[in-house]
């Protein structure tokens, strides 16, 4: 096990390195070109977000649809994983975390652009499209659709569920001393209640949750700035002199070199906010919308949350705590770096970095599991929908109760893979795309109703 765990990781290593990150930062740019930096309709995308397109067919709301996709993106690595850039590259990662998600704007609207464009109904009249579509009837490459659903079908239980299960319980445990069993019984319950019914199910629950996890988060995060005061400007000055002269950082920071400080953020970044991995568009697909580039800017304004907001904050918290208390900072990395950060908040602090981390991976494994269903129903039809429920809720508990290293890297490398067959998509079908902006955003016509078809499947 050891010796396939040590080569699952070379693999890791090479899917996650320098070729997967220039593929995607360089197609973040190309599409950003291509559509004209469609980042300046940020605003309207949140506008669009909180405006029902009531009389528009769809599985779930256009915000119920946003809500589902931030509740798989908002995680971990909007706690863990900045803190984590910030132990390998610096301040100025953070940086660099937040212009990757600038620029990762126009990769998402692209994949929500394509999943809408080219969504189908199911056998049971529920809407279903992403990348595997996209693939197969815009691109004419189904062999490539099956792979993107072959690495998400089997990604989704280990990115999705049993690494987020296993942080619960070790965070409950830890916290609470509550063994890790009766912590996965308790979670295999209640993701078993939500997602037996659906994604409607799935989407009213996020549409709750998400709002009420990332604003409490967000309003720890402002009072320990509050606190800081004096250091949030040197903190976002190091932030911003970091990216380009890290070793100027000091006040307690490690040394790294330019090249670490902008592969921890662009990682970091990517593996935040998952533009180009080709998860979050599944979901764009059973949206209801009158036309493909009004999702397209909703599903944009997620990586506005989840990057440019979230991340950001985390970072002036982190990196103002660190110029405030080097010496009690110091040596901290990852998830306790950020428990040290929260424990300037006296008894509540701990208390409300728990309860994110602990919604924020509950609500991972409820948008993921949208995506693995997706994926296999691509694969086999509708029949293999009840079957995953019902083994997502039991795989739930056994996350909870093992040892994943072997898990983690498994999925990790399935989860990087989904991306190459996603970024065909994205570069062959970039027409597509700048003509969709073209015709609904930058010609006025958002209100437009579209003609595409949407072919009914007998699976």
């Amino acid at each position: 096990m050891e010796a396939f765990n040590n080569f699952v990781s070379t693999i890791n290593g090479f899917v996650w390195g320098p070729v997967m990150l220039i593929l995607l930062i360089g197609t973040h740019v190309y599409l950003t070109i291509r559509t004209r930096f469609i980042q300046r309709k940020t605003f309207t995308g949140v506008k669009l977000s909180v405006t029902p397109d009531t009389e528009a067919a769809g599985d779930v709301s256009g915000f119920g649809a946003l809500a589902t996709a931030l509740a798989a993106t908002i995680g971990t690595g909007n706690i863990v994983g900045v803190a984590t850039a910030i132990g390998m590259g610096g301040p100025g990662a953070v940086f660099w975390m937040w212009f990757t998600g600038l620029l990762g704007m126009a990769t998402k609207f692209g994949e929500a652009t394509l999943a809408v464009k080219y969504r189908v109904k199911a056998k049971d009249g529920s809407f279903i499209g992403g990348p595997m579509y996209a693939l197969e009837r815009g691109l004419g490459q189904k062999w490539l659709g099956v792979l993107f659903a072959l690495f998400t079908g089997f990604a989704c239980f280990g990115i999705g569920n049993m690494t987020q299960g296993n942080s619960i319980a070790e965070s409950v445990k830890g916290t609470f001393g509550i063994p890790k069993v009766a912590t996965g019984v308790v979670l295999m319950v209640l993701t078993g209640l939500v997602i037996l019914g659906g994604v409607k199910s799935i989407s009213k629950v996020c549409e709750k949750l998400i709002p009420f996890m990332a604003g409490l988060y967000i309003l720890g995060c402002v009072i320990i700035l509050f606190l800081n005061a004096s250091y949030v400007p040197a903190a976002f000055s190091a932030i911003v002199k970091g990216a380009f002269n890290p070793e100027a950082a000091g006040g307690g920071f490690v040394g790294a070199t330019m090249v670490m400080c902008i592969r921890a953020g662009v990682s970091r970044g990517l593996f935040t906010n998952e533009s180009g991995l080709g998860s979050a568009p599944i979901v764009d697909a059973a949206a209801a919308t009158r036309n493909s580039s009004r999702q397209a800017l909703i599903s944009m304004s997620g990586v506005f949350w989840d990057t440019i907001v979230i991340c950001l904050i985390t970072g002036l918290v982190l990196v103002s705590s660190i110029l405030k208390d080097p010496v009690g900072m110091e040596g901290l990395v990852g998830a306790n770096l950020t428990a040290g950060a929260f424990s300037a908040i006296p008894k509540l602090g701990p208390a409300v970095l728990t309860f994110g981390l602990i919604t924020f991976a509950w609500s991972t494994i409820l948008g993921w599991s949208y995506y693995g269903e997706r994926a296999w129903v691509y694969l086999v039809g509708v029949k293999a929908i009840m079957p995953f429920r019902i083994a997502w809720t039991i795989v739930v508990l056994v996350g909870c109760s093992i040892a994943l290293d072997v898990v983690w890297n498994v999925a990790d490398t399935l989860n990087a893979m989904m991306a190459f067959p996603n970024l065909v998509a994205l570069l062959g079908l970039s027409g597509v795309i700048a003509s969709e902006a073209k015709k609904y955003i930058w010609d006025n016509n958002l209100d437009a109703w579209s003609d595409d078809e949407i072919p009914q499947l007998d699976k």
